[in-house]
């Protein structure tokens, strides 16, 4: 009884001091005093041939890593633009000293993680390996072994890629907004091409290898359970060997902004959203007085969920799934910009609602500057528990020339930024009157929105070339929606062929990151539908629909179908829509536009969109509306089964995801009432 009374009391005295001090659960804690920051210097060192070694001991864990960085400026690669990225492949293809498969087998054992790139290398290791992992490391860097056929290995692979983002909006506008912002035919602004992939050949990149890849001005810095004592004549013995290039720094090509602002577009015209990014090139550095503020300014705009950017265009609008903005201080290529992909009818507002909060930066509430201060420090804190940390603070401070004290007053730094300060910043850094707004997206959807914005409109194909803006072809007066369904019937069959089907069963392939996936798919009139999608024998996801009703069963767990996913399937009674084209006055025929690569007379209904080829008449692809996601599919290799052609090849985009099927069987008229149940 003592015990429970005193609880009472406690829980009593608890309440009182809650009311009296009238504390706010739901309020964010206001953040403490900021900490004293205490980093340790690495150890360096540099050996004969200009790198530059730097050791940081950290023996909380047995585990040892070391990244290699070159510090060199962007170079132009012309006419073998991509040789760089190739030869990089090529370090994890054996050295002159062991072959490809001892090296790969020796890196596993060990337990290793060894990677390349075009300006370095990554190892890491367990601290009883490490010295056998960096020979690894610094024998294929020394020693490496460029062959004529991996190198066409590695050209295949990267055409491959390059075809596969042909229609990628996201890839697209990566592409053609650095080559507009430094010039195409710059080393910052150039860019792979199925041509420039071809053209390289086995003394490009043994050429570019002992050009720049070099230990001039390169970085090699060590983390973890080692002692300097020990691993300074390891890597003495490992990479005195590596020779320097003395090649002479390109300076970077000129670059400047826009007068005035004006819009970029890309028409690509199988995008369901457009790609929208705002950007401009500034002269930002670490160790510029502005970069705080500015950093703060970038936080509050667009760095995460609750800033401005995503409030607005995500929150308040709906426009995407989230919006956000960078401010790179890059020694190379300091520039911002602020991104999103959004649906394409409302890119135009989206485009607006950016614009606006460019323009708005230059003023911040006192909580807002006060919660970018307490989540930036926080951040910076919580880095510090990591030791890679301190090794790239070091790198960071030989490489953008920082005062020696820039980590140690990095909290002071940022507790010092005033309003004032942000908006100063901003006048450099983020330029609403001299940006470019560049769009990826479907032209023949979103220019008329966007030329009413009062910014110039430039319209450019994938390899940045201007170009006119691109128009909707005529149709024919004799073209009608009803022919454009009868000669897709005829195309693939003919009207008796087609009306005699009453199910479709098929059974295709595809791969989802690298992992096989099955897909069955049965389908009949009246809207019924079975589909089954595996992965290693196993159903991943079931769905069956009867008509009326149905369920969805995703790994083992199943649920209803919806009254909203029932009613959405009960629509498509048809096996093929173009039997009631002509009937309807739900559908319209919308013009002629490319798609799958062919021109495409268009078929709009309330939520989809279908395409037919104006040479042939086949379909070449749809795309379905719901629930705030548009799916675009397309159709190809068309074959006869049992007297209608089908397609044998599907590609369909979901979440910026390319899933391409395969078809390996069709049959008609196979399904039983069951198959629904």
């Amino acid at each position: 009884m003592k015990k429970q009374l005193t609880y009472i009391a406690v829980a009593f005295l608890f309440t009182g001091m809650l009311s009296a001090q009238k504390i706010d659960l739901n309020a964010m804690p206001k953040p403490g005093p900021t900490p004293a920051i205490n980093i340790a210097k690495p150890k360096t060192f540099q050996l004969s041939n200009g790198l530059t070694v730097m050791v940081v001991e950290n023996n909380k864990l047995p585990r040892v890593s070391a990244n290699l960085s070159m510090d060199r400026p962007p170079y132009n690669e012309g006419a073998v633009t991509g040789v760089s990225e190739i030869m990089a492949e090529q370090f994890e293809n054996g050295t002159t000293n062991m072959s490809k498969d001892d090296f790969n087998k020796k890196v596993d054992y060990l337990g290793a993680n060894l990677n390349f790139n075009s300006g370095g290398a990554f190892a890491s290791s367990l601290s009883k390996y490490f010295p056998e992992v960096l020979g690894l490391m610094a024998d294929a860097i020394i020693n490496p072994k460029f062959s004529a056929e991996e190198i066409q290995n590695s050209k295949e692979r990267a055409i491959e890629g390059l075809k596969s983002d042909e229609k990628n909006a996201s890839s697209i506008a990566s592409r053609v907004s650095n080559a507009l912002m430094y010039g195409k035919n710059t080393s910052r602004g150039e860019f792979e091409t199925v041509e420039s992939i071809n053209k390289i050949q086995l003394a490009d990149v043994q050429n570019t290898y002992k050009k720049y890849y070099a230990p001039d001005n390169a970085y090699l810095v060590i983390v973890g359970d080692v002692k300097f004592d020990q691993v300074k004549p390891l890597i003495e013995k490992a990479f005195s060997g590596w020779k320097k290039a003395n090649t002479p720094i390109t300076p970077l090509e000129p670059s400047a902004n826009v007068g005035k602002t004006e819009i970029n577009v890309v028409d690509v015209p199988s995008a369901v959203q457009s790609v929208v990014s705002v950007n401009n090139l500034n002269t930002l550095k670490m160790k510029d007085p502005n970069y705080f503020p500015a950093t703060i300014a970038n936080y509050i705009l667009g760095g995460g969920g609750e800033a401005r950017l995503f409030m607005n265009l995500r929150e308040k609008n709906g426009f995407t799934y989230g919006a956000y903005s960078s401010m790179s201080a890059s020694k190379y290529s300091p520039e911002f910009s602020a991104e999103a992909s959004v649906r394409n009818e409302v890119t135009d507002k989206a485009v607006k609602e950016f614009m606006n909060e460019l323009n708005a930066i230059s003023t911040v509430k006192p909580e807002e500057l006060e919660n970018a201060k307490a989540k930036l420090k926080g951040s910076f804190i919580m880095s510090l528990e990591k030791p890679e940390t301190i090794a790239r603070f070091a790198l960071n401070q030989k490489v953008q020339d920082l005062p020696s004290d820039f980590y140690t007053n990095y909290l002071k730094s940022i507790d010092k930024v005033t309003a004032a300060d942000v908006s100063n910043a901003v006048k450099s850094t983020i330029l609403p009157n001299q940006s470019r707004i560049f769009i990826a997206g479907k032209a023949s959807d979103i220019s008329e929105g966007l030329e009413k914005l009062g910014y110039p409109v430039k319209y450019f194909d994938k390899d940045a070339n201007p170009v006119a803006k691109p128009t909707a072809q005529k149709v024919d007066a004799s073209v009608t929606i009803g022919s454009v369904a009868d000669k897709y019937i005829n195309a693939i069959g003919g009207l008796a062929n087609v009306q005699k089907v009453t199910s479709i069963t098929s059974e295709a392939t595809t791969k989802v990151q690298g992992m096989d996936m099955g897909m069955k798919m049965i389908q009949a009139k009246g809207g019924k539908m079975n589909m089954n999608v595996s992965m290693m024998g196993n159903t991943v996801q079931k769905i069956v629909f009867d008509g009326k009703d149905g369920y969805m069963e995703v790994q083992g767990q199943k649920s209803p179908l919806s009254d909203k996913q029932k009613a959405e399937m009960s629509k498509d009674t048809e096996l093929f829509p173009e039997l009631t084209f002509a009937k309807s006055a739900d559908y319209k025929l919308a013009g002629i536009e490319k798609y799958n690569n062919e021109d495409s007379y268009v078929v709009k209904g309330a939520k989809e969109t279908y395409y037919y080829s104006v040479k042939t008449g086949l379909k070449t692809g749809e795309v379905k509306s719901s629930e705030g996601a548009s799916v675009p599919t397309s159709y190809a290799d068309y074959k006869d089964v049992s007297g209608v052609k089908l397609p044998y090849t599907i590609n369909q985009n979901m979440g910026g995801m390319d899933i391409n099927l395969t078809v390996k069987s069709y049959q008609l008229n196979q399904a039983k009432d069951s198959d629904f149940k």
